[in-house]
Formats: C-alpha cells, sequence, structure tokens
C-alpha cells in the first residue's frame, strides 16, 4: 500500500527496441554504469535481459524484434525515455568521457516534454513552464533518450517519494525495535519455577501491545522460602514496560533480604523506584513470601488488587492492601500480613486487567465473576487453571484486549 492508503502503482518496465542485445547491454552496463535487472530466456528460447539505473529508480527491457517487424522500425527513434537527475552537467561530462554520444550540451529549456501536435511556439513566450536544464543522448542503434534537472513537478514527487521511503524505514525500524523489546520483557518473565513441596504454582501475563507494565515473577529466596510478586505499572505501552523492568530489576537484585526483613526490602524498592522515574510513576505490588515447611504466607499488598484464597474446606479470604502504592511518596513504610496455606486452599493473585475488562454490554468481568470462575476450574492444576480463567476473561471481552491480563494461582497441597 502507498503511504495515501491505495494500492501501490509502479512502471514494470520500458522496452527500448535494440538490434544486437548483447552490444546495447554493454553500452548500458559499461558506459552508462546500470546493473541487469533481469535476463533469461523465455520458453520461447528468446532472450529477455532487462537493465536498471544505480537506483532501480526504472527497468528497461532491451528487445531485439524481428526484421519486417512494426518493432523492428522504431529502432533508431525518439524512445519518449525520460532520465532525471540533480546533476544533468555532472552527468554529461562522465557519460561523455565514456564515449556516450550526446546530441548536443546541456541547456536551459522552456519544454522537456513534448509530442508529436505540440505546438511548441505557443510555450517559447512568457514565464518558462519547465525551465530546466536537459540534453539528449543515444545509445548504439540511436535510440534517443532525454536528461534532464528535476523541474517544481519532478522535485514536488521526488520529495514525497522520500519522505514513503523515511516513513517506510522508520515504521520498519519502529517495528523492528518493537519486536526486540518484546522478546526482551518476555524474559523479564520467570522463566524456571523454584521448587518447593507444599505448593505448585503458575502464572501467566497476556499483554495488549507489544509489550506491556504488568509483571508477575517467582523468586528463590533459599531456605525453603518461595517469593511471589505481581505488579502493575500506571500506564500502556513502552514506557510502562521501561518501568516494569526498573521494577523487576530493583526486586530482584535485592531479595536476598526479603527472607528475613520484606518490610526493609520494600522500602529500598519504593526508594529506589521513586528515585529513578519521573514522579507520577507508580506501581501496584502484591509481595509475598511463602514458608514451605511452616505453609506460612507473609505478604504485603501495595495498593493492589485483594489476594483471593479459596479454602478447600469453603470459604473465601481477602488478603487486603496493608500499604499505598510504590514509588509515589518519597516518605512510605509497610506493613505485612500473614496466613495460613492448608492443604486443598488455592491463592489467586491477579491484575486489574481481568477484573475490569468489559464486555460489548460494558459490564466489568469483576470480581465475583472472578471467583465463580476460579471455582468452577480449581480441580485443574494450576497452569491449566490460568489458562481457563483467561481464555474466559478473553471470551468474555469478546477478544478485545484494553488491559494487560495477567494471573497468578498457587495450589497448596
Amino acid at each position: 500500500m502507498s503511504a495515501g492508503g491505495s494500492p501501490y502503482l509502479g512502471i514494470h518496465a520500458i522496452n527500448v527496441y535494440v538490434r544486437d542485445q548483447e552490444r546495447s547491454l554493454r553500452f548500458y552496463l559499461d558506459q552508462l554504469g546500470f546493473h541487469v535487472a533481469f535476463d533469461a530466456k523465455l520458453p520461447s528460447g528468446e532472450r529477455w535481459v532487462a537493465v536498471a539505473p544505480p537506483d532501480a529508480g526504472a527497468v528497461l527491457a532491451l528487445i531485439a524484434p524481428k526484421r519486417g517487424s512494426l518493432e523492428h522500425k522504431l529502432i533508431g527513434r525518439a524512445t519518449q525515455v525520460v532520465f532525471v537527475t540533480e546533476d544533468v552537467l555532472g552527468r554529461f561530462r562522465e557519460w561523455s568521457s565514456r564515449g556516450v554520444r550526446f546530441r548536443h550540451a546541456p541547456r536551459l529549456g522552456r519544454v522537456a516534454f513534448s509530442h508529436p501536435g505540440m505546438d511548441t511556439r505557443k510555450l517559447t513566450s512568457g514565464p518558462p513552464v519547465w525551465g530546466g536544464v536537459f540534453t539528449r543522448f543515444e545509445d548504439p542503434d540511436r535510440n534517443s533518450f532525454q536528461l534532464v534537472s528535476f523541474d517544481e513537478v519532478s522535485r514536488a514527487f521526488e520529495t514525497r517519494r522520500r519522505e514513503a521511503a523515511e516513513k517506510l524505514e522508520a515504521e520498519r525500524r519502529a517495528a523492528q525495535e518493537m519486536d526486540i523489546a518484546r522478546q526482551v520483557q518476555a524474559r523479564l518473565f520467570p522463566q524456571t519455577l523454584p521448587p518447593v513441596s507444599t505448593l505448585e504454582y503458575a502464572g501467566a501475563c497476556i499483554q495488549a501491545r507489544e509489550v506491556g507494565g504488568d509483571y508477575y515473577d517467582f523468586l528463590d529466596l533459599g531456605q525453603g522460602r518461595l517469593g511471589l510478586v505481581i505488579g502493575d505499572i500506571a500506564g500502556k505501552g513502552i514506557a510502562a514496560a521501561l518501568l516494569m523492568a526498573n521494577l523487576q530489576a530493583n526486586l530482584r537484585s535485592q531479595c536476598a533480604i526479603a527472607l528475613d526483613q520484606p518490610e526493609r526490602l520494600l522500602r529500598s524498592v519504593n526508594q529506589l523506584f521513586h528515585d529513578n522515574t519521573d514522579e507520577s510513576a507508580y506501581a501496584t505490588l502484591f509481595f509475598a513470601v511463602y514458608d514451605d515447611s511452616a505453609r506460612r504466607l507473609r505478604y504485603a499488598n501495595c495498593g493492589h488488587l485483594p489476594g483471593l484464597i479459596l479454602h478447600g474446606k469453603g470459604g473465601i479470604d481477602r488478603l487486603q492492601s496493608t500499604c499505598t502504592v510504590v514509588g509515589l511518596f518519597e516518605e512510605w513504610d509497610c506493613a505485612t500480613g500473614d496466613c495460613e496455606l492448608r492443604a486443598g486452599d488455592t491463592l489467586a493473585l491477579y491484575t486489574d486487567g481481568v477484573t475490569e475488562s468489559f464486555n460489548e454490554a460494558g459490564e466489568d468481568f469483576g470480581e465475583a465473576r472472578l471467583i465463580e470462575t476460579l471455582l468452577r476450574h480449581r480441580a485443574k492444576p494450576p497452569k491449566a487453571m490460568v489458562g481457563a480463567v483467561v481464555d474466559e476473561v478473553r471470551q468474555f471481552s469478546a477478544g478485545v484486549q484494553h488491559d494487560d491480563i495477567t494471573l497468578m494461582i498457587a495450589a497448596a497441597r
């Protein structure tokens, strides 16, 4: 498609009739500096050879017609082919030194293009119609071509062509860079699952764009402790992705102190996030440390949606906020909560891309529908359960995803 949205339209090739294809080919390659665009034998046994100038702006098919044909009579005439260059004089000197025959030296003219029957006398008075520099040259068969400088119209077309080419190149580079960013961000999500004996867990992030601001992680804290992290950066797209990477780096680089002092870890994370980002940047965060032997979950809910514990014997607990969001305030402190995960309990952590997904009627998926979906699929292992819930959320919103969907499920056994 062209820049304007219309189907692309270009000229494939222009026929130039010659007596000897090989001799003409040498002329275009050796004297004009063209290159071979195509050279092959047709099923009929005839040779089809085409040449193009260095910038591939045109293709000339060198046709050797049969003697006596109408095309053969066109050899040695004006081809009506016009080459445009920024420097007619420079091209004239270069090609003349290589033996190219010119009919006259470059000169300023009022009319570059004419056709049989045109009364050019009407164009010789008044302001110049064209006003460019032009000359004519010939090939070995005395086929003549015009060589002209850019006139106003040509310059306008050339400007548009270059702008379109630059736009396409910029779009190509942007798409390539976005693909690289997507691949890099994909590696920031957990690639392995630290082993614990009393908990089976899984997570997924389905981004609304190529990259996004949702984050989840599983951290091996040592001594049978597992870190469970889920967060949501304010904003979307590449800016949110960069902040997400910043948050992930801060957490992972300092997670060693989380084993005994999760509050200290989160204070440090908040300080770094606050110092290294814009004053309006912040993230909601749910950070938990699971003790495999004690089956205890110690958590800090930093302005995030409440975690859900579906008890195996019935009942639901919500792990509400224990402090405010991360990164917005320099003076910041947090409290933690504590709970037990018994065999049969299921923990679900999620971002608002799950509960705030909406259908055509404007209805949110909501917490109640999420709980209902979790209960319906709780017999499945966590990985399958995550997939089933995500599928239902996406089906509910008719396949139109407006925000990142991130979900983590852990089942105590």
